[in-house]
């Protein structure tokens, strides 16, 4: 059976990613070596947070962080759609993509949410429709990027497979950006490579790309529980045998 993150956990998760902004920014210039101490702390946030989780979700959660380092790595310092300050992808990122999708997972499955989850989902389809719209046709720094996204978080709230767990991410993604952009942490390019897409600063829609995520971590993470099964010579469990999650992150 899958360990609930109980909903204060995910408010504790993304505080702690919150003050890890604060500090890098604080520490002003030249201060990797800060960078790199704070992305050590986070390893060790999040090796406790999967602690408290089923295996399968914890697998989930490695997938996340495997697959969003990779996106990091590309779109950042190769593509440079958006930039960090030193150019980089600071030691902090990786593991901190682990704790935004627990985190999504604790705050989508608070117990206010699960009571009114077609209200929720609703308002944050409006809310997001609406930093959508205005930053396609309002925006005096254009957001055709953001509008996309938002796109796809819609589509994964009305038909995906973890409806909980994209209303926790459209609150954490959100919120993380905004504090990240605001900081000077990371800054998006105006344009994507191809000059052709407007960005906004954060893009609107950031959390669109959470469900990706999510979506990579449902087809990997079974298949990996089997591979240690069978490296290890434990017992499979029911739910990597059959290919799926029976308890995905935000199943509803």
């Amino acid at each position: 059976m899958r360990r609930e993150l109980p909903a204060w956990s995910g408010a504790a998760m993304m505080g702690w990613l919150t003050f890890v902004l604060w500090l890098d920014r604080a520490g002003g210039p030249g201060t990797l070596w800060l960078q790199r101490g704070l992305g050590l702390l986070t390893w060790l946030v999040l090796a406790l947070a999967v602690r408290r989780v089923s295996p399968l979700v914890r697998a989930q959660t490695l997938v996340v962080v495997a697959f969003a380092t990779a996106v990091e790595y590309v779109f950042s310092p190769t593509l440079e759609v958006y930039t960090y300050r030193f150019h980089n992808v600071p030691a902090f990122v990786p593991p901190g993509h682990g704790l935004v999708y627990l985190s999504a997972f604790a705050l989508g499955h608070a117990a206010v949410v699960s009571r009114h989850s077609r209200a929720v989902v609703a308002l944050v389809l409006a809310v997001g429709a609406a930093w959508a719209g205005y930053g396609v046709l309002l925006a005096d720094r254009p957001d055709v990027l953001g509008g996309f996204w938002f796109g796809c978080l819609a589509l994964f709230l009305l038909f995906g497979p973890s409806r909980p767990l994209y209303v926790g991410a459209f609150l954490a993604v959100s919120w993380l950006e905004l504090v990240g952009t605001h900081l000077g942490t990371w800054v998006w390019g105006t344009h994507d490579p191809t000059g052709a897409v407007t960005i906004g600063n954060p893009p609107s829609g950031a959390a669109g790309g959470y469900g990706w995520f999510d979506l990579a971590a449902l087809l990997v993470a079974p298949r990996l529980l089997l591979f240690k099964d069978r490296v290890t010579g434990g017992r499979p469990a029911a739910d990597a045998c059959s290919g799926r999650a029976a308890t995905p992150p935000g199943a509803v």
